[in-house]
């Protein structure tokens, strides 16, 4: 049985590398220019997650380890602001994708800003990416016709968003004790 997505730490780092290459070596390599995809070194990879973890408040990394511990997918999250929360990034092993690791961070991270009071969660994702919308789209999110082509990239990407249902929160106390 596969245990549930957790916190990501420092000692995951070269697991969250392996699947973030994998990703842009792998299905991005079928979507992106080879130029991105050749320019995504495991040095580069492996700084950009090392700056991610340094930054990210607690629990805004989370990992979905197989049963042997192994790391088959990592998610980034923040917020919410104003009441809205962003997804940065969602990255499954290709040879774990289908199995539901995907499903089950996006879950936890749209769960995680919903609790944190997001009415909203945002992302971004390559508009040619076209398996990667559609695992968005099966799962509510739609595009709201924002567009976007960021320098670093030079590829065009759509904005998807999700309406979040308010976290299931404690009742308060009411008068003589009633729950409210």
């Amino acid at each position: 049985m596969t245990p549930p997505p957790r916190r990501a730490g420092r000692a995951d780092l070269t697991g969250i590398t392996d699947v973030f290459l994998a990703c842009w070596h792998g299905p991005y390599a079928a979507v992106l220019p080879r130029r991105l995809t050749d320019a995504m070194t495991r040095d580069r990879a492996t700084a950009l997650w090392t700056g991610v973890l340094a930054e990210a408040a607690p629990g805004e990394v989370l990992v979905q380890p197989a049963p042997d511990g192994t790391i088959l997918g990592v998610t980034r999250w923040a917020g919410p602001e104003d009441g809205v929360g962003v997804v940065h990034s969602l990255y499954v092993a290709p040879d774990a994708q289908g199995r539901g690791a995907g499903g089950g961070l996006l879950t936890a991270a749209t769960a995680a800003l919903s609790a944190a009071g997001a009415g909203t969660a945002t992302l971004w994702v390559f508009r040619d990416n076209t398996p990667s919308v559609g695992f968005y789209q099966h799962r509510g999110w739609r595009p709201d016709g924002g567009r976007r082509v960021q320098e670093e990239f030079g590829e065009p990407e759509i904005r998807l968003v999700l309406a979040l249902t308010p976290a299931a929160r404690p009742p308060r106390p009411g008068p003589a004790g009633w729950a409210t």
